[in-house]
């Protein structure tokens, strides 16, 4: 009898630390909330018809938000008296956007299902929506995660990359994640759409150096003046190609010396993810699978289910 106690107190000790992952499901909200994809779907069409450059703020806004302490909406919360905004951090200021679409999103969701669709859940479904919306993949995205009831202020430096990064960081970063370097790439390959500040890249493309193509820093110099503070916000495609659509082409870009970010271009130096980028470059179906594969794991980062954490009533605040 001792002994069957024993294995059953050992069995339950191994399903409580089993990981978090597992209590996600994509039917979770079917009984509680069976609109809430449908009006997400349809809010976020909409913002990215009003402004295309929105489908990559929706997808970086969830990859910020999963890196820093988890898939747990802790990028959305305003600053208040007890709360130090992610928002702030010098990789996420005057950067990271798509705020109010999350926040027009969460608005149109409480107003059908009040206090059941998580925030965490919203951002991650706004990015497939987004990807979507610009001709990108699908992926069927796990729910049931909970908001977080703090902020990843003083963690957010440390677990985000920079766009000056070198490949053996980012490499580290995702790994820690979780995330391979496989992973890595396929994820990067995010930049086939959006925009960067001229701050970012400035450096990259009056470098002179070896690993740019001359024409091309030519070309980006137009919009880029050399000196510090001067145009620092004029914005450039970071795919020169085809910079609102969904496609493979940054990795092309990247394999003539044209990526726009040098954390871009170090995907194809001469080290380890060289073979990726050649082989996405040449597969779009090989890339736009694993982008999607990358999504759902990003999208299991630490996620707080169960009794963890809340259902926020607005996105930017604790209730």
């Amino acid at each position: 009898m001792g002994s069957t106690v024993c294995i059953l107190v050992a069995g339950l000790l191994i399903l409580a630390s089993m990981p978090c992952e597992a209590q996600l499901s994509s039917s979770f909200y079917d009984n509680t909330c069976p609109n809430a994809l449908n009006t997400i779907r349809t809010a976020v069409r909409s913002a990215v018809t009003g402004e295309r450059r929105m489908a990559a703020s929706l997808i970086r806004l969830h990859f910020h938000d999963c890196f820093v302490q988890g898939c747990d909406a802790s990028i959305l919360l305003d600053d208040s008296s007890t709360i130090q905004s992610e928002k702030n951090v010098p990789n996420n200021l005057n950067s990271v956007r798509g705020y109010e679409v999350i926040d027009d999103v969460k608005s149109q969701v409480e107003s059908i299902c009040p206090g059941v669709v998580s925030c965490a859940d919203i951002l991650a479904v706004a990015a497939r929506d987004a990807s979507v919306a610009v001709g990108g993949p699908t992926w069927t995205v796990n729910l049931g995660r909970r908001d977080s009831t703090t902020s990843g202020f003083s963690q957010a430096a440390a677990n985000l990359p920079n766009f000056s990064d070198g490949l053996d960081r980012l490499i580290s970063l995702f790994s820690t994640k979780g995330l391979s370097t496989r992973d890595m790439v396929a994820l990067s390959g995010s930049h086939t759409i959006g925009q960067a500040r001229c701050v970012t890249f400035r450096q990259r493309i009056y470098s002179n150096g070896t690993d740019i193509d001359a024409g091309f820093a030519s070309t980006r110099q137009r919009s880029c003046p050399a000196s510090d503070g001067d145009g620092d916000d004029n914005l450039a495609g970071l795919d020169l190609v085809t910079p609102n659509s969904f496609d493979n082409n940054y990795f092309k870009n990247l394999i003539q010396k044209k990526g726009l970010l040098q954390s871009d271009q170090v995907l194809f130096s001469g080290g380890s993810t060289d073979s990726f980028v050649t082989e996405y470059s040449r597969s779009p179906s090989t890339f736009s699978s694993d982008f999607a594969s990358g999504m759902i794991k990003m999208g299991n980062i630490e996620p707080l289910t169960g009794t963890a954490g809340e259902i926020r009533k607005l996105c930017t605040a604790i209730n």
